[in-house]
């Protein structure tokens, strides 16, 4: 319920010395109200503070494969000057005459072009796919050679498109491809398919940020049990005070209210309408700080609602399909409003910490008509990939059909986008 200036007015009048404390608040503009300076109120809940999704950077993920490589010291030095010359998509821009010539002027470093290749050679065989071409053609190169998960023919249909017909390729003219490799249309549609699995940017698929981590996290929500086993959901206010409208500007207010406008001076009357309107504008503001609250409030209980099995056991596989439009018609709130509250917000449970745009996921009808969320598909690609035995991984076929008795039948292309998007490499890589 809103509440007017009249209701302000009828606050007890603060005694002497809190009109004199409030006073002193606003002498000058630039002063800070006393009561912003007062230590937070002592709750309860201590909100835990983490480093969330600090993760090793590209370049780093690239040092640690050098001591793989049996090289020399001179031959490592060289190759972290290769890897450091990598842009972030993982591609060598920079021509090998170029790189020999810097590494004379600049690091008083003498080699050899040839010397380069062998190393960039080296380079190239590294993970993921793709790393270190110098061209987005090499790039795809690369990672059709090193594929052992499509058959022979599919692997050489690629090349021939990649190699052959590259201009067509990339000027997206698959009529012209089929004609000069003699392609049926199905034929055509399953090799393009293919081909857009490769990463013509393979340096994104190690990390998002590249030479530094995110930093700490304080959780906005807290959710929790409560005495009688029910979950409770509150707002983490944290260090921000509890706003109010200066003492000191509502005696004024009040005080003046009793005097009849003519029997004020000018001076007065202009304090007045200048008080009054700070007043206004804070209550507004204080009205918009409760407003964003109760917006916060209805979004994360609603979510708990919806998620309720997974806040009570902290099983990911019991999460369900959830999408922003969900939200939104349950608390009568706009999309873009629901959006704005869940994103960057975090929410600290029994289980750990997580981003509340975690818990938004597509859904996926089984043959029998039942929706799985998205995110309960990948905890059991998961699990079934955390078990598997090590010196045999298990390919996208087999990671298919372990789903499928497990009751999720979905396609294997489904299973390796899935995969790949949870950043687990295919089975040759994992052993």
């Amino acid at each position: 319920e809103e509440m007017g200036i009249g209701d302000y007015l009828d606050e007890p009048t603060p005694n002497d010395a809190q009109t004199a404390e409030a006073l002193a608040d606003y002498r000058t503009a630039d002063d800070v109200p006393d009561y912003l300076l007062r230590q937070p109120r002592q709750t309860d809940a201590h909100p835990e503070m983490v480093d969330y999704g600090a993760t090793t950077s590209f370049y780093e993920q690239m040092l640690a494969q050098v001591g793989e490589c049996n090289l020399t010291e001179a031959e490592a030095e060289l190759m972290v000057y290769l890897i450091g010359s990598l842009d972030s998509d993982g591609l060598l821009r920079k021509s090998v005459g170029q790189l020999v010539g810097e590494l004379s002027v600049y690091h008083e470093v003498e080699t050899t072009a040839a010397e380069l290749e062998r190393l960039l050679s080296i380079l190239q065989t590294m993970d993921p796919p793709g790393i270190g071409a110098r061209s987005l053609q090499e790039c795809l190169q690369l990672q059709i050679d090193r594929d052992r998960d499509r058959s022979p023919e599919m692997r050489a249909r690629m090349r021939e498109v990649v190699g052959r017909c590259f201009d067509d390729f990339i000027r997206k003219r698959w009529d012209h491809i089929s004609r000069r490799l003699h392609l049926s249309a199905e034929e055509a549609d399953a090799l393009q398919a293919e081909i857009r699995r490769l990463n013509p940017r393979p340096g994104s698929s190690m990390g998002e940020s590249v030479g530094h981590a995110t930093g700490v996290v304080i959780p906005d929500f807290l959710v929790d049990t409560d005495t009688d086993g029910h979950l409770s959901v509150s707002l983490n206010a944290g260090d921000v005070p509890e706003l109010r409208v200066s003492p000191s500007f509502l005696a004024l207010l009040k005080d003046e209210a009793n005097r009849k406008p003519r029997d004020m001076r000018r001076s007065e009357r202009e304090a007045l309408q200048y008080t009054r309107q700070k007043v206004e504008k804070a209550q507004s503001f204080i009205e918009a700080v409760k407003q964003r609250r109760r917006t916060l409030m209805a979004t994360i209980e609603t979510i708990v609602d919806m998620q309720r099995p997974f806040f009570e056991e902290g099983d990911e596989s019991l999460l369900r399909p959830m999408i922003l439009k969900d939200v939104a018609e349950r608390t009568g709130f706009d999309i873009s409003t629901i959006s704005r509250a869940a994103g960057g917000k975090y929410v600290q449970t029994r289980f750990g910490i997580y981003p509340l745009k975690w818990f938004f996921s597509d859904g996926y009808a089984t043959a029998d008509g039942e929706e799985v969320a998205t995110r309960r598909i990948q905890a059991a690609l998961r699990g079934i990939i955390d078990k598997e035995d090590k010196q045999h991984p298990l390919s996208d076929e087999a990671l298919t059909a372990q789903l499928s008795a497990a009751g999720i039948p979905i396609a294997r292309r489904t299973v390796a986008k899935y995969r790949e998007q949870m950043g687990i490499p295919v089975a040759r890589l994992r052993k």
